[in-house]
């Protein structure tokens, strides 16, 4: 039966193929038309106009013949019938563009119709702040494209808050980022590693303001040009920054419950060849948090039952601050300079209460309580120096970047640990006090070099370097009050340790576009040198390795703007700092959590198959995946004899899984617009080596609704709705996580400001629930670290000088 069951699971991801071949094969086989396309640029800024409409027009009849919508890069490519016609190219905020007529016949079957560059219309350059409406989502084969603005949920919140309101990400409450149901994702800021993401992963970006961010990139497979780290994807964070002439900027304020006080500035200053771009934000939050635990452990004649509760609220305090400047030579050659800095300081209270049973609920043996008083300091510095070089030929260039990050993290801890008998009497003789000061310290140098080189009319050849020089340190120390007052180390709980890490990396891509197929292939190289050090014990844990990762990239541009892309690649997850580090939480006396220094790197395989389809009102893609890994992370829960729990990375042998994502945003009326993602996906997991009854074959699956009405006088209202399906692990489950949120905005004085008021959570119901199990255990786990947030925002933008008014008139 197991064989069977096997052969049915291999097949399905084969079904799903080719389906989909089956139906890009006919579609294929549509007659073919004569083509006119074109790209859409902004006269001023020169930057593309992404998704702006395009229609065509028989000369004569001056009727509407077809039309289309530019795709992220501004091109388009329409099919029509032989004829005569002009096209009326429009986008909102700019005045329309109508072109000259043109003739396509078989002789002349192709139209290009150049760059058409679009000028702002006279009210936008009155009043600035009328810009053109972008919208929140923008998707495209290769990657989907989020702007931060345009989602009213976003305001007031951080960079974790908004990435758990983008299609496709999951953030669960300790702030964990996955990516179609996987944590093995790469997140980038402007596209380079961060401070922003350093010690604490994905959970560190709670310290980052959200209105420092313009826009989020999805990008679930990447080419050889993106470094191989991440087997989910990768998710571009892009901070703010315009290029405008003159002086423009905006503030915001924000006030909620719980405690969150928050105020921001992005301000630009461009003057002929120098642009100047700083961002502020500051925020004061306190984060309430409450969990649970229940744990059976079984021995030969008795089970040790532990019924457990959490309860703990952080407050923080957080400065970021970034600025920088463009300097043009001339608008094909410019250097960029850029800091940023953050501080976060925070205080963390939990208390825990742990209460004993043996047998039954109703035979308590004995209560405790620990407490830990944490005060931490978290200084993030970065130094980025960045040249942009364009040729004479369109698209030919030369980009090097050098990079710094200096991030630091001290912390002293407090724990207070106290000892009750059943009846509610305190043993005195067993309380305990420990202290816990903890530092760590990284820096990373990052060099990159990038070189892009047109062939001929539509092929591509990009090469380029990157070296990644990464060293950390963390210095370790339990100690604990012994009866003569003095505290000493606990053993085993002194040391410091190091983590040393350097990769390099070359990669290259040729592609080509032969009518409507283009394809591309690419071949990254990585050197990989890392190495723990244990200083005290004298452990030192080298690993050298050197792996390929081949990419290729296959799309279709099929009649009646349809397109399909296949893509591969290979991916990595190398442990990084916390996985290896040896060192245990040591918050909770019961249940302690570490890395583990021989962990080795995971490897996938990624196939896809995507596609997209531009209509009228919206944008509806598709895609099906598979991935197949080898020596998958995951994190495994052990209980030994006394009730006391390990949790660590382990390598498990394998994990397969393919899925299948709708992502659409549509406008079924102008007052109303939808967006909708939907991800269905299987996998097997086998960790047999760790235990044979460690496998699980699961099914799940995660929608989010979101719906935007925009009524009269500027007042707009959103709705959303978000569900995690529960999902077998390894060694139990994961239930099923299910949460609301409401947003309205209205502009006030006189379009120049909004104020925005969003409840997260709306019934309080964002909670994780899991069960966990092993040979000698049971366990039942809850928990909520984000608890329902209410904000009331303001957001003020400034109008840009009369000197930019008048020469954006003189240049139009």
């Amino acid at each position: 039966m197991n064989n069977i069951y096997r052969k049915l699971s291999f097949r399905k991801p084969c079904l799903f193929l080719l389906s989909f071949i089956f139906i890009s094969i006919n579609l294929l086989a549509q007659s073919q038309r004569a083509i006119v396309k074109g790209k859409t640029f902004d006269s001023l800024s020169t930057t593309p106009l992404s998704f702006s409409g395009i229609r065509i027009f028989k000369s004569q009849e001056k009727k509407l013949e077809t039309e289309s919508v530019a795709n992220e890069a501004g091109n388009f490519s329409v099919e029509l019938n032989y004829g005569r016609y002009y096209a009326q190219v429009d986008f909102m905020g700019y005045k329309p563009f109508k072109t000259a007529e043109f003739i396509v016949s078989k002789e002349h079957a192709v139209h290009d119709l150049g760059i058409i560059r679009l000028a702002p219309s006279v009210n936008t350059l009155q009043e600035v702040v009328v810009q053109a409406e972008k919208s929140f989502m923008q998707l495209s084969l290769d990657k989907k494209i989020f702007t931060v603005g345009k989602d009213l949920a976003n305001a007031g919140g951080s960079a974790s808050d908004i990435l758990t309101n983008i299609p496709s990400v999951s953030v669960d409450p300790e702030g964990n980022v996955k990516l179609r149901g996987s944590d093995n994702v790469r997140i980038l800021v402007d596209g380079k590693p961060s401070g922003l993401v350093s010690f604490k992963g994905g959970s560190g970006l709670q310290q980052l303001q959200g209105s420092m961010i313009d826009r989020v990139e999805i990008i679930t497979n990447p080419s050889a040009r993106y470094e191989a780290e991440g087997m989910a994807g990768i998710i571009n964070i892009v901070l703010k920054k315009d290029k405008r002439q003159g002086f423009n900027g905006s503030f915001e304020l924000t006030t909620g419950y719980p405690t969150n006080f928050g105020g921001a500035a992005n301000l630009n200053y461009r003057h002929k060849k120098v642009n100047f771009f700083i961002n502020y934000g500051i925020a004061y939050r306190k984060q309430p948090a409450v969990g649970s635990l229940y744990q059976e452990v079984y021995g030969k004649d008795t089970t040790s039952i532990l019924k457990q509760t959490n309860n703990g609220r952080i407050t923080g305090f957080s400065n970021n601050i970034r600025g920088g400047l463009d300097y043009y030579f001339n608008e094909n050659s410019i250097l960029t300079a850029s800091y940023l800095f953050r501080r976060s300081d925070a205080n963390r209270i939990t208390d825990i209460r742990y209460e004993d049973y043996i047998n039954t609920t109703s035979n308590l043996t004995g209560i405790s309580t620990r407490r830990q008083d944490e005060d931490e300091v978290e200084p993030n510095s970065e130094y980025a120096l960045n040249y942009k070089k364009s040729f004479g030929q369109k698209g030919h260039e030369l980009i090097a970047e050098v990079k710094y990050l200096d991030n630091w993290e001290s912390s002293q801890q407090l724990y207070t640990q106290r000892f009750f008998l059943p009846n509610g009497s305190e043993n005195i003789s067993k309380g305990i006090l420990q202290k816990s000061p903890n530092d760590e310290y990284e820096k990373q140098w990052l060099l990159q070099v990038d070189y892009i080189k047109p062939i001929g009319k539509e092929g591509k050849f990009e090469t380029g370097l990157r070296s990644s020089f990464r060293n950390m340190e963390n210095d370790y120390l339990v100690t604990e009050k012994n009866a003569s007052g003095n505290f000493v180390p606990l053993p085993g709980l002194d040391n410091d340790f190091f983590y040393d890490e350097k990769i390099s990396a070359a990669y290259g891509i040729l592609g080509n576009k032969s009518k409507k197929i283009s394809y591309q292939a690419g071949l990254r190289a990585e050197w990989t040198d890392v190495k723990t050090t244990l200083a005290e014990t004298h452990q030192v844990n080298p690993r050298t390795y050197m792996n390929f990762f081949p990419s290729a990239h296959f799309t279709v541009d099929l009649a009646k703007q349809n397109a399909i892309q296949l893509s591969y690649s290979r991916r990595v997850r190398r442990p990084v700092y916390n996985d290896l580090s040896p060192y245990m939480t040591f918050s909770d006396s019961r249940n302690f959590s570490s890395g583990n220094p021989d962990l080795n790197p995971e490897f996938s395989n990624v196939f896809e198959i995507g596609h997209i389809k531009y209509f009228d009102r919206g944008t509806f893609s598709s895609s099906v995946y598979y991935r197949s890994t080898k020596g998958k992370i995951d994190r495994i829960r052990m209980v030994n004899a006394a009730g006391n729990s390990t949790t660590r990375p382990e390598n498990l042998l394998s994990e397969k899984a393919f899925g299948t994502e709708f992502t659409s945003g549509y406008n079924p009326f102008k007052w109303w617009k939808l967006d909708f993602n939907f991800n269905f996906f299987h996998a097997d997991i086998d960790g047999s080596n760790i235990l044979k009854s460690y496998k699980a074959s699961t099914y799940s699956w995660f929608a989010r609704q979101t719906s935007r009405f925009m009524f009269a006088k500027n007042f707009d209202m959103q709705i959303r709705g978000n569900y995690e399906a529960p999902q077998k692990t390894a060694q139990g489950k994961r239930k099923a996580l299910y949460y609301f949120d409401f947003s309205s905005s209205k502009d006030i004085f006189k379009g120049n400001g909004t104020l925005t008021f969003n409840v997260l959570d709306v019934f309080n119901s964002r909670r994780s629930r899991s069960i966990t199990t092993g040979p000698n255990f049971y366990s039942e786990g809850f928990g909520q670290f984000r608890r329902r947030q209410i904000n009331l925002t303001l957001n003020y933008r400034i109008k840009q000088s009369k000197q930019v008014k008048k020469a954006a008139a003189t240049e139009e």
